[in-house]
């Protein structure tokens, strides 16, 4: 045995050997190209609102619905993309191709605004001789939407998982490292998106939307360049096949002998082996989806090769490949509840109540634009992650003895907690605004969709900080999360389970916004969300969030409690099975 665990940890050490691990060398070239990326698509996302609207002439419920379509299709391209990148390409090609892709997208919506054919006429000073664009304008417009879905899908899921595999996850400095740019990464992230919210709208809104439009695209094509320069000092992992056929195997084996029975101590009598060369990390025996376990039990009719694999893995699965099917499966409830809490943090009428009320900076004549407000939450995301990073984390650290001070749930589910409060007051502020255009408007300030609100715009303030302090907690620590959790084969589709959350909330938003317009337009409240929010009743549907949100914050303290993580297997069982290990003959 002694013999056999020499040549194991020698083998190893030859492996890290090869690998020349750079990483904070390789991070300004990583985050620089992530950074100039954003740049380029949230300068166009954050105002994509306003320029369907003012620009292209739509309804703002069409708009809306028309951008959660796109955000969800975007957000649920990455799964796609996950599965190509670890399949077949690998993260550093995929990203190289997303890159490209969301260049071309930007360039041609830029082009919609350049050219007179490609867009709608401006429409006059009454909304009734506004004319909409043609099918022909749309189908250009939505090429270029494709092009940055596609260019989304491949980048999203693959670049924190390559920005991780530029360090070493077997020494300290390597772990730590890695927690530290997932918190730096949002860090460069966010300041990424306060300047495209602020010059880039300012450009956009206030001086021209060709210029305006055409900035994020150079910002691309920049990002282009960052990216492929650092690509002789990059660690590049290799695809290993997809895994999601181990996946599939495990679901159907089990479902194949699902008439045998386990024994009292299954661990002991399960087939057992783990190919030598594999990436991922050896996982315990735990007594979750025991339905799965008979995946790996093994009948006379089962053939195993002479280094021990199965012949037929369609036939008979290993308890390992078992395990990593249950690590996937044990997320999917935490993934469930991150949802809802995208639907509480991601309030898409605050650019419509911004515009409704009053923007002057001060006393000046200088408007604040409408979708620029969105810095507030970044501001507070920015200013608190490096305090968390360096002063919050070391101090809890040495008071709970953990590496992260608290663990990847905790961080979540203050986050969770934060979007009810954020909704709350986000309701309260709405009724104000809403009160007070009625009461008394803004005497020479009108806007078209109707009066303007005498509130300072700032009163959004408290909603867009509580926003930008819910993302610091809840959506680094998902990202953490599932990268931590799931198997290392799978970390590409582990990025994509975030986009795919947020995918998900961006349908269920355009649902519950559809849902609540309908049933409320012929109601004795009136509309809740018409084109005139101070004929609506905004704030009644940010309450229905606040509700939405409590259950939700129920629903992830039970699914917590439940949770399991990755390698914390029952301390018996573990023993147990050191000492299976332990007797097995040396080969």
């Amino acid at each position: 045995m002694e013999v056999k665990e020499k040549t194991t940890v020698v083998n190893e050490e030859e492996a890290e050997s090869e690998i020349n691990y750079r990483g904070i060398k390789a991070m300004p070239f990583i985050i620089g190209n992530e950074t100039f990326e954003k740049l380029g698509a949230i300068g166009t996302l954050h105002n994509l609102q306003i320029y369907l609207t003012t620009f292209f002439n739509m309804k703002r419920i069409t708009a809306t619905t028309l951008l959660n379509v796109f955000n969800g299709t975007t957000n649920f391209a990455t799964l796609l993309g996950a599965y190509f990148c670890d399949t077949y390409f690998g993260r550093y090609n995929t990203l190289g191709f997303g890159t490209i892709a969301s260049f071309l997208g930007l360039l041609l919506i830029t082009l919609t605004a350049t050219f007179k054919k490609l867009h709608p006429p401006h429409c006059g000073a009454d909304d009734s001789q506004c004319i909409g664009p043609t099918a022909g304008q749309m189908a250009f417009l939505l090429t270029g939407f494709g092009f940055m879905v596609v260019g989304a899908g491949s980048i999203r899921p693959c670049n924190l998982a390559f920005g991780a595999d530029q360090f070493n996850p077997n020494t300290e400095s390597g772990k730590r490292g890695i927690d530290s740019f997932f918190n730096w990464y949002f860090f460069t992230l966010t300041f990424a998106q306060m300047v495209s919210v602020t010059l880039v709208v300012y450009v956009q809104s206030d001086v021209s939307w060709p210029i305006g439009l055409a900035i994020p695209s150079i910002f691309m094509l920049v990002s282009c360049f960052l990216f492929y320069i650092g690509t002789k000092i990059y660690v590049k992992v290799k695809p290993e096949g997809s895994p999601l056929t181990s996946i599939c195997q495990v679901l159907v084996v089990a479902y194949r002998k699902r008439s045998l029975k386990l024994a009292e101590q299954p661990w002991l009598n399960l087939f057992n082996y783990t190919p030598l060369k594999s990436i991922n990390s050896k996982l315990p025996y735990t007594e979750q989806f025991r339905f799965l376990d008979k995946a790996a039990i093994k009948t006379p009719e089962d053939q195993i090769k002479s280094d021990g694999s199965a012949a037929n893995p369609w036939r008979i699965c290993s308890m390992q490949q078992v395990e990593e099917v249950k690590c996937v499966l044990r997320v999917i409830p935490i993934w469930a509840a991150a949802i809802l809490y995208h639907v509480g943090e991601k309030q898409q009428y605050v650019v419509f109540q911004a515009m409704q009320s009053n923007r002057h900076l001060g006393s000046t004549t200088f408007q604040i634009p409408p979708a620029t407000y969105a810095i507030f939450s970044m501001l507070s995301l920015s200013i608190w992650v490096p305090i968390y990073d360096r002063l919050v984390v070391p101090f809890l650290r040495r008071v709970t003895k953990k590496e992260g001070g608290i663990t990847v749930l905790q961080r979540m589910g203050i986050g969770i907690f934060l979007t009810i409060l954020e909704s709350l007051v986000a309701a309260f502020v709405e009724q104000h605004r809403r009160n007070l255009a009625i009461s008394r408007p803004t005497p020479g300030i009108h806007s078209k969709r109707g009066d303007v609100s005498p509130m300072s715009a700032l009163w959004l303030v408290p909603q867009l900080s509580l926003a930008g302090l819910a993302e610091a907690f809840a959506a680094i620590g998902q990202v953490e999360f599932y990268y931590k959790q799931f198997p290392e084969n799978m970390r590409s589709i582990a990025g994509s389970f975030f986009f795919c959350g947020m995918a998900a909330a961006s349908y269920l938003n355009g649902f519950l916004i559809s849902l609540v317009h309908r049933t409320t337009e012929g109601s004795s409240t009136g509309n809740w969300l018409p084109e005139d929010l101070n004929k609506g009743r905004l704030d009644y549907f940010y309450y229905l969030i606040t509700a939405l949100c409590v259950l939700n914050l129920c629903y992830f303290l039970v699914c917590a409690k439940w949770y399991r993580y990755k390698g914390t297997g029952s301390s018996i069982v573990a023993v147990e099975m050191e000492a299976r290990e332990f007797d097995k003959p040396l080969v």
